[in-house]
């Protein structure tokens, strides 16, 4: 994903792009209507923020990945005439509220305790001058990985350098208006000692939830009794002071002139208000997109300072770049689990989009997920063995070495090398991977019964009576009418291509937890054909021999 990537326009794909239903262009027709479809600014500005409390987690990444994608359909829809620029904001300058679960040594973090995260110390060594500036430098190593074009924005460099000095003394004008708007949403107690401003205390450092006893906007100072109770005068410029996070995000988006952000369903309920400072500021609020959250595997939010849930880092060690991106588009105003065992399918409906672009018109095209992944320039892959068949491969036959997995795999696609096919090999270490790490702690045999080890035997016998070189969809066949003739295994809601009954599902269930020990699998057949039948029927008898369930 790369947000300047040149485009190669042409009659009908700008054609199809002014149709397009895909979410990425009607968020981008926001932004075109925002400016009447013309009068633009020399710079559109597309903000993302990040809270760097805890190391990048994978909903970060997705606001990056999906503001790069309504930042590439504005461009098509302008064609590629206005100026585009990606922000990413750390708020940086925030309190260290509580130490994260996840770091290493977290009583030695006490002591920081509200203070800056550029403050904190870093926990995980290293050279970078704090906490934050691990968080930071971590998301940008991941974002740099996919080539994303960004700017990367520090809160602490915006405040300490002086760029919201202005906009600090327009809050210190307005600060009636601004408590105004805040006041109304605070329970009594907090509205007692609420303020937008937070000073930094000169003598400990630390992030101060203080009332004001003063705001001078003449002067831009503000007066407050610290946590010792001394009466302290400060200046609200110059990173003496920062913003309460209600006030930021509707001071930033006024400071920066921001035309676009998306944020999370926890931020819904807040929209109202940052939008109402920025107005109150003199700016005019960008155009939001709001998605839903990411969930782990217990159905909870995802948190950074938790760690539930997936890091940046965890699903690439199991699953190319491009599969993540494909989850991050697909279906973003829907709650989704963010787990390990989300990554298969995910990587298969990579492919299995990637395969069906150079078949499709422009409309199709532009609706389908790898033409904003690769924003316009989708590479021509084609894989002749899915992901789900290679962890089934590498599952039946234990093979932890690529040469044994590339053994089986050209054999059954001759002419099919790592040379010839990069990416299969590329897939091959995931598969390899995730297998050890998640499927193989996870196997249980078990022992078939009666009328299942008879089933199995007619299995392979049926499989012995076809050509060793026959296809998934000859041995697939050859399953189904071993099926088909056992009662336990006839479905009579389904009818087959005879008109007799179809087959359940168990018995396919049934292959995959007596044969691979586990719940489920790709479709037989295909798995068959590729392991090859000599070595499936090998499997059935060292299953009909108690070998597996032992």
């Amino acid at each position: 994903m790369a947000g300047s990537a040149s485009i190669e326009l042409n009659p009908e794909m700008l054609a199809a792009a002014a149709e397009s239903k895909a979410w990425p262009f009607e968020e981008a027709r926001k932004i075109i209507a925002r400016y009447k479809g013309g009068d633009f600014p020399a710079t559109v500005l597309l903000e993302t923020g990040y809270g760097p409390s805890g190391l990048p987690h994978i909903g970060t990444f997705g606001e990056v990945a999906r503001t790069t994608m309504v930042r590439h359909a504005f461009r098509v829809l302008t064609g590629d005439k206005v100026k585009t620029n990606l922000l990413c904001f750390s708020d940086d300058m925030d309190g260290m509220r509580k130490i994260p679960d996840n770091v290493p040594d977290r009583a030695a973090l006490e002591p920081y305790l509200h203070m800056p995260l550029t403050v904190v110390p870093n926990p995980f060594g290293g050279d970078y001058a704090s906490f934050g500036h691990h968080n930071n430098a971590m998301l940008r190593r991941f974002l740099d990985t996919f080539g994303f074009d960004y700017e990367f924005a520090s809160a602490t460099d915006y405040y300490k350098s002086g760029r919201f000095d202005a906009i600090l003394r327009r809050v210190a004008e307005r600060y009636d208006d601004i408590m105004a708007i805040m006041l109304p949403t605070l329970g009594e107690e907090r509205r007692a000692t609420y303020s937008p401003f937070l000073p930094i205390s000169p003598k400990t450092g630390r992030v101060l939830y203080v009332p004001m006893k003063k705001v001078d906007a003449v002067n831009a100072t503000i007066t407050f009794d610290d946590e010792h109770g001394e009466e302290i005068t400060l200046p609200v410029t110059g990173g003496k002071v920062k913003l309460q996070w209600k006030p930021d995000f509707g001071a930033r988006w006024a400071a920066l002139g921001v035309d676009f952000e998306m944020f999370g369903k926890d931020h819904g309920p807040n929209m109202g208000v940052y939008d109402a400072i920025c107005k109150a500021l003199g700016g005019r609020p960008p155009e939001h997109f709001v998605y839903e959250l990411f969930l782990d595997d217990k159905g909870e939010k995802i948190s950074k300072s938790k760690g539930n849930g997936l890091t940046i880092d965890e699903w690439l060690t199991y699953a190319p770049t491009e599969s993540l991106a494909l989850y991050m588009f697909q279906k973003p105003r829907t709650a989704k689990k963010l787990h390990f065992d989300v990554i298969p399918r995910a990587v298969d409906e990579y492919y299995q989009f990637l395969s069906a672009y150079k078949r499709q018109d422009w409309k199709e095209r532009l609706g389908n997920p790898v033409w904003h992944i690769h924003s316009g320039n989708v590479p021509d892959v084609e894989l002749p063995v899915t992901f789900a068949l290679l962890l089934n491969l590498v599952s039946a036959s234990n093979a932890h070495d690529k040469a044994v997995l590339w053994g089986f795999i050209s054999r059954h696609a001759p002419g099919v090398t790592p040379a010839t096919h990069p990416e299969l090999d590329r897939l091959t270490d995931y598969a390899i991977r995730y297998f050890d790490d998640f499927v193989k702690p996870t196997k249980v045999f078990r022992a078939p019964d009666a009328v299942e080890s008879e089933a199995l035997a007619a299995l392979s016998a049926a499989l012995g009576a076809l050509p060793a070189d026959a296809d998934g969809e000859a041995i697939q066949n050859a399953a189904l009418n071993v099926a088909r003739r056992i009662e336990r295994y006839q479905d009579h809601a389904k009818k087959s291509p005879e008109g007799g009954p179809g087959v359940s599902v168990a018995f396919f269930q049934m292959i995959y937890q007596v044969l691979i020990g586990q719940e489920r699998g790709p479709r037989f057949g295909s798995f068959a054909a590729l392991y090859g039948i000599a070595e499936t029927r090998s499997l059935i008898d060292r299953a009909l021999a108690g070998q597996l369930a032992a």
